[in-house]
């Protein structure tokens, strides 16, 4: 048997800015079948950048195609992706490509933009640079693409549209839209004044819940896919979002560190809720509703262009400890590397000065630098704990350790969005699913 119950297999179907993944997890918890695929931007002839929808549409379904056995027992479809997507659709698909949020466009902004926003402090949602915040999007593509945009019907989160493509129920769900958006007013839990007087608030579909059932696959798209017709489609969910929910059902206050492309600080409760966008902290909001103080940067990123190729278990204490000896550090703004007092490179030419082993060292140790910083901005109680990719560095984990109290490591084999998705196909049972963790004391030195 596929699935250890009558419960089932849940798949999640979790689109990340770097990789996209469909994950089949039985009822038990464990995955039993496991696919992805890059992620990708693609040139449009509108003038901007997209999120390559229609490349990932024809992969996953074919991979849903080619379940084999496994499809009889599919119950329920998750949608989790990233952040700062919204597609415009009609009745026979999107309207215009999703835009990609890096589009370097979005930084040329209307006259007096910032005038017509409401206070930071309402959104909890500082501007930020390129299409990180949604209401730049909308704007952009409204001045620019004017016809376009009035043939949108309905807007939707990205983890939405992915459901409406399974289902064809139009939605929309709040953590996407408390997501650095300026759309959303998250203490009075309703749209912002920019969004209801341009009008964009009136044209999103209907909030539901991040968990809530919207109804059966397709019947058509089921019979062409050989699937079974009474798969259930939920609404889906913000993928950090989606980590953290899977910690507060178990836990009563935690710091969680979820890690990828982006490492994102969420401490729900926390003492301090700046909005800043120099240092990148803001209000999301979870799956239940709460707002939830939030610290970011593009760590993963980041780390990837300091090891410049070079395996991250090349790290070390040794070659960390050769480097601080030498003087080595990343630069304040992550361009270059600095070597002693008088030298500095470009990141971009890293590999010319260290070898493999110092890269991934230096790239463990500012990481783990840049998210204790994030961590302190935002003051959190409880137990930090740390999922995702960074989860399995132990350079990394020592460096923080070193530097913040409590820490946990996930030492689930699943990655926390996606257990968090498989949670929200699940969210109404009442059996409790804890986490699982591991303490991660500070090195003796």
């Amino acid at each position: 048997m596929v699935a250890s119950s009558e419960e089932g297999i849940t798949l999640v179907l979790d689109i990340g800015k770097t990789r996209s993944k469909v994950l089949a997890i039985a009822a038990d918890g464990k995955v039993v079948g496991s696919w992805a695929r890059p992620s990708a931007s693609l040139k449009t002839n509108l003038g901007y950048m997209a999120l390559d929808s229609h490349g990932t549409e024809d992969w996953l379904h074919a991979t849903l195609a080619g379940l084999g056995e496994m499809r009889r027992a599919v119950r329920r479809i998750v949608p989790i992706t990233h952040g700062a997507a919204f597609a415009g659709i009609d009745a026979q698909g999107l309207v215009m490509p999703v835009a990609d949020y890096e589009f370097r466009g979005f930084d040329e902004r209307a006259e007096a933009w910032e005038a017509t926003l409401d206070p930071t402090e309402a959104t909890l949602s500082p501007s930020l640079p390129l299409g990180l915040n949604a209401a730049v999007q909308l704007d952009w593509l409204e001045r620019h693409l004017p016809r376009r945009f009035a043939a949108v019907q309905q807007w939707l989160p990205y983890p939405q549209y992915w459901a409406w493509r399974l289902c064809g129920v139009a939605s929309s769900e709040i953590t996407s839209l408390g997501c650095h958006t300026q759309l959303w007013r998250p203490r009075g839990a309703t749209w912002s004044d920019l969004a209801q007087r341009r009008g964009w608030a009136a044209r999103f579909a209907p909030l539901r819940r991040a968990w809530e059932p919207l109804g059966f696959i397709d019947p058509g798209l089921a019979q062409r896919l050989g699937l079974p017709r009474g798969i259930s489609v939920h609404c889906g969910a913000h993928d950090s979002n989606a980590c953290l929910a899977r910690y507060l059902r178990a836990m009563p206050s935690m710091t969680v560190v979820s890690t990828g492309t982006w490492t994102v600080v969420m401490a729900p409760g926390a003492s301090r809720l700046a909005t800043q966008a120099t240092a990148d902290t803001l209000g999301n909001i979870s799956v239940r509703g709460e707002i939830v103080p939030t610290a970011r940067a593009m760590g993963g990123r980041q780390f990837e262009a300091i090891c410049a190729g070079a395996q991250p278990k090349l790290a070390s204490t040794e070659a960390l400890q050769q480097l601080k000896a030498a003087g080595v550090c990343v630069s304040a703004d992550g361009e270059s590397v600095r070597i002693g007092p008088d030298r500095e490179v470009p990141i971009d030419y890293i590999d010319s000065v260290l070898d493999e082993s110092k890269r991934a060292s230096l790239a463990a140790s500012h990481a783990a630098h840049q998210t204790a910083k994030l961590i302190r901005e935002l003051q959190g109680s409880g137990p930090v704990i740390v999922e995702g990719p960074f989860s399995t560095n132990p350079l990394f984990l020592d460096e923080l350790a070193a530097e913040v109290k409590e820490l946990q490591v996930s030492i689930d084999p699943l990655e926390g969005t996606a257990r968090g998705g498989w949670l929200l196909g699940r969210w109404t049972s009442p059996e409790a699913t804890p986490p699982l963790v591991r303490e991660h004391p500070a090195p003796l030195r």
